[in-house]
């Protein structure tokens, strides 16, 4: 696909609405973020920073997680609505927390209390703004408001567990709640509206600066959500999505959240669907749409399922694979029609090429990160710059992997060995075969390194039946890991062109030359993690790259959605990092 192609596809207004060239950007969880005005966790007044970050070093996009508002776990992909943002991010200029190496949460009642003191000051009556906001947005604002006020009824707990009357939605129930709550449900209409003036205000301050915003429109919601107690019948509710096992999770994934009945959905004329987009694109110039491939086929695991077995017993839905296509078009080709700016697509994974080609021919880009962009079937080797897909993003990493630093160290020429463990029942005995296959000393944190004698199939085979108890046509799946991961630090050494023998730890030469590989990618964009850009500087992130992670899939862990930056953006913007990373960012043509 070449550029001119892109303007060939049913994208062609939006691509040329934010022009077609190739740029480089930043990807950065606005809770990562950490200013001298902002203790505790990033809010709007660092988005605004981390906008004139992105110009004085040359990018030209800054993408953000979702930003919809997050239940107890404080996971941006759980979120209890689809619609409402997160109060945790308003930007006061009083607060009472100190920074720390992680978020502190506990921040959002002392804002949700700063905030309810605001509301209090002003005569919302006479609001005409308030009131048009209240009517354009009734459609999620009336249900949503009404769902926290009683969420706080029932003491946190989640809607399936409260009084039978508010779970049903019985009519006078609700009417007599509304009546007895009003003040606390205006406050969250009125609270709504004051995080969208603020991300609104951020918004409007990129646009001056020419800088991108790209939004994450997540694939599903919470089961514990407004909409899934407002609107029951769009979601199935005796299912949980997840995803499959594949070589990096050994036992897949459960993330939890109900999947879609988008025969409902669409018996309604999409209007959930069309919604969400209406109001999303009020704050960002591009969408990406998270999980794209579940809008073809979503891997289902029967609610009931033990927890333990995670994404093992599933199933695809639809589960007739001839549907796939076009049960996906028909969503996507919603999604486009509802959406006034350009999307792009989170498509990692085991992509059916149904969902590949749709990409293709509507012109979105999806995602091509550079551990995982491979000739998976021939040679095994990492796709040249050249080879990269246009029609993508190009990264490093991304918010649910290790950083590539971790990546080089850690797991680069690896399996997984809890997956490996899994293969071997039945067939091979793993104790046994374990030392004769991997190197003791550089497998570590769930991950093993193929012995450097290992050099050959035949080898493999060897090493797995040592009296050719098991046919080779029996341990093809074992062969396909081998070849997919021996010596990958060795092949992307070679490629990234550095001299001398390969070195196990990474250092800023290193990550530099990665770095250079994605930005001078054929793809139209190559946005980086934010610790990938800063770990080009030591001294910002010191200690074991490993510990630098956004997200562990499949955990629930006090680590996860709260790592903050280890510098603040008032030094980092007089850091000399910064000129490094311009200088990257023009010698690749994406200035």
């Amino acid at each position: 696909m070449t550029s001119v192609q892109l303007l060939n596809t049913i994208s062609k207004a939006k691509w040329e609405k934010i022009g077609l060239k190739k740029r480089a950007g930043v990807l950065a969880p606005l809770f990562t973020l950490s200013s001298q005005n902002s203790p505790g966790i990033g809010d709007f007044s660092c988005l605004k920073q981390l906008i004139d970050w992105a110009v004085l070093t040359g990018n030209s996009i800054v993408q953000l997680l979702p930003m919809n508002e997050m239940g107890s776990h404080y996971c941006p992909y759980d979120a209890i609505s689809s619609f409402a943002l997160e109060p945790v991010f308003l930007s006061f200029k009083q607060s009472g927390f100190a920074s720390g190496p992680y978020v502190n949460y506990a921040i959002k009642k002392e804002k949700l209390r700063l905030a309810k003191e605001a509301f209090l000051r002003e005569n919302i009556s006479a609001s005409e703004q308030f009131s048009q906001f209240s009517e354009k947005n009734k459609y999620w604002l009336e249900d949503f408001a009404l769902f926290i006020a009683l969420k706080q009824l029932h003491q946190g707990k989640a809607w399936y567990g409260w009084d039978e009357k508010y779970r049903l939605r019985e009519n006078k129930a609700l009417r007599d709640f509304q009546e007895a709550n009003q003040q606390e449900i205006i406050f969250q209409k009125w609270l709504q509206w004051f995080i969208f003036r603020q991300f609104k205000e951020a918004k409007d301050y990129a646009a001056k600066n020419n800088i991108l915003l790209i939004g994450d429109l997540p694939i599903l919601v919470s089961r514990d959500s407004a909409d899934v107690w407002a609107h029951p019948e769009f979601f199935k509710l005796d299912f949980a999505a997840g995803a499959p096992p594949d070589m990096y999770c050994a036992k897949g994934q459960r993330w939890g959240m109900p999947t879609y009945r988008w025969e409902a959905i669409a018996s309604d004329g999409y209007r959930y669907l069309k919604e969400k987009l209406a109001y999303a694109q009020n704050f960002y110039d591009i969408l990406r749409i998270d999980h794209v491939v579940g809008l073809f086929r979503i891997w289902s695991i029967a609610y009931g399922e033990p927890i333990e077995n995670q994404g093992i017993n599933g199933f695809f839905d639809p589960q007739d694979e001839s549907k796939w296509a076009s049960h996906g078009r028909e969503i996507l080709s919603t999604i486009l029609e509802g959406a006034g700016v350009l999307l792009c697509a989170e498509d990692l994974g085991m992509i059916p090429p149904a969902c590949t080609r749709a990409l293709e021919d509507f012109g979105i880009p999806g995602n091509d990160v550079q551990r995982w962009n491979k000739d998976w079937l021939a040679m095994h080797d990492f796709l040249l710059p050249a080879e990269y897909r246009l029609n993508s993003v190009a990264m490093l990493s991304t918010h649910d992997t290790t950083n590539w630093q971790a990546w080089w160290e850690n797991e680069a020429g690896t399996v997984d060995e809890a997956l490996f463990m899994r293969k071997c029942a039945g067939r091979v005995n793993y104790a046994s075969v374990k030392d004769k296959l991997f190197d003791p000393l550089l497998s570590r944190r769930g991950r093993l390194r193929w012995l450097n004698s290992i050099d050959s199939v035949d080898k493999l085979v060897e090493g797995l039946s040592p009296k050719g108890t098991v046919p080779q046509g029996h341990l093809l799946d074992f062969i396909d890991l081998y070849e997919n991961s021996y010596q990958e630090k060795e092949k992307l050494w070679k490629q990234m062109g550095l001299s001398g023998q390969m070195r196990e730890k990474s250092d800023k030469e290193i990550l530099a030359a990665a770095l250079k590989i994605a930005l001078e990618a054929n793809s139209i964009f190559s946005i980086q993690l934010i610790t990938d850009w800063l770990a080009l500087a030591p001294d910002i992130m010191p200690g074991e790259a490993y510990d630098y992670r956004v997200n562990t899939p499949g955990t629930i862990s006090p680590k996860n959605w709260s790592q903050v930056m280890p510098i603040s953006l008032e030094k980092l913007m007089r850091h000399p990092l910064c000129g490094q990373i311009r200088q990257l960012i023009k010698s690749s043509g994406r200035s």
